[in-house]
């Protein structure tokens, strides 16, 4: 069976590089100083403009000479994450090469400096399939900054793993590298996605593999907020929405005067709302009425193509809750271009678009929209 090996980046095969002896003292301080910077930040600062082509340049050329110059037991001591993959295939790093691995890492300068040395290094044994997940401000300069970017790669993990299931991969969070806080969030979200999570002990080769547990979200207790989750995923949402105030604390990030998902919440939402977005009841999204025939379009649709359209429902609600003139704010977006008909007997009536060629008729009213019909292009057309 092959494998989706997922594992988490940290910064400590750069640092551990530094040569105490022949290398300037400043260089601890000027990357601990600049540890959370992208390179872009960096070769702009006038104080740390040299911390990328001289010592982070020159860390990554020693790190990858000393890699291709070495045998599997240095390897190993180099690298937490090169420790964690090899022991996952006894050391047979030939058994890598079909399957998948994904680096997760920050966008900072050597959090990406990291990435980059591994998945060169496992290219050169043969490995191709490797995809370093880059994630903005993935780093602990803010606790809520940090939280918001683990919410925010939720789904696209989830889509990847989902869809990696389905061609019957065997799903394993290598989590021996990293920093403690993105190992911790990771750990928690392995216990939903992953078959196994593997650390190594401190200072040895051996592996220890902890199974998935049978974790799963109890869906009445999430369904009460349901609309405000949904809306969450999708946007910014005001702190001052009554609905939305209503969400378990520990589910939302609040930032000023407006509140969005936490990784709890997104993770919590992952698992619930496919169920709940794909029943027969179109959920009472804000500033959005439906007409009779536009839930009878609905209701006939396979529930995967009603979560998709109730997820763009919710997007639509939160540019009409969050702008004073939500109807332009639709017809500004690049996505639902929402504009009058201008042909035919139906010129009083608007539509917008939606994903695989789909289409909603509606009429604005005030800042609402009142929703007509749902469909294929052409039908929408033919009967706004």
């Amino acid at each position: 069976m092959r494998r989706l090996v997922i594992s988490t980046v940290g910064t400590s095969l750069l640092t551990n590089e530094i040569n105490e002896r022949k290398d300037s003292k400043s260089w601890i301080t000027d990357l601990n100083k600049t540890a959370n910077w992208t390179q872009e930040k960096i070769e702009n600062s006038s104080d740390y403009s040299h911390v990328f082509s001289k010592i982070i340049a020159t860390l990554v050329t020693r790190v990858e000479k000393k890699l291709n110059d070495s045998n599997i037991l240095e390897i190993r001591e180099m690298s937490a994450e090169l420790n964690g993959i090899y022991g996952l295939y006894d050391e047979k790093i030939e058994d890598a090469i079909p399957d998948t691995h994904i680096l997760i890492t920050t966008d900072t300068a050597q959090g990406i400096a990291s990435a980059q040395i591994i998945e060169l290094f496992l290219n050169s044994k043969g490995l191709i399939n490797i995809t370093s997940w880059i994630q903005p401000e993935l780093y602990l300069a803010s606790s809520n900054i940090f939280t918001e970017s683990i919410a925010k790669l939720i789904p696209v993990m989830q889509e990847t793993i989902l869809d990696s299931k389905k061609n019957n991969y065997r799903i394993s969070f290598n989590l021996v590298g990293g920093f403690k806080a993105l190992q911790g969030y990771f750990n928690t979200i392995g216990m939903f996605y992953a078959d196994e999570i593997i650390y190594i002990f401190e200072g040895s080769k051996e592996l220890i593999k902890i199974p998935r547990l049978p974790v799963k979200i109890k869906i009445e207790e999430v369904e009460p907020y349901k609309i405000s989750l949904a809306m969450m995923e999708q946007g910014d949402v005001p702190v001052s929405w009554e609905e939305g105030r209503k969400v378990p604390q520990e589910w939302v990030v609040v930032d000023g005067e407006e509140k969005t998902l936490s990784t709890w919440g997104q993770l919590i939402w992952s698992q619930c709302k496919n169920q709940l977005l794909s029943q027969n009841e179109l959920l009472k999204f804000p500033k959005i009425e439906y007409m009779q025939v536009f839930e009878e379009d609905y209701k006939i649709k396979p529930g995967h193509e009603k979560v998709i359209l109730q997820e763009n429902l919710a997007r639509a609600a939160c540019l009409l809750l969050n702008n004073k003139d939500g109807i332009t704010a639709m017809k500004q977006d690049g996505i639902f271009r929402l504009r009058r008909y201008s042909k035919g007997t139906n010129r009083d009536i608007d539509h917008f678009d939606l994903p695989k060629d789909r289409r909603i008729s509606c009429i604005a009213v005030g800042n609402n929209l009142r929703l007509r019909h749902y469909g294929e292009h052409n039908y929408v057309n033919d009967n706004p």
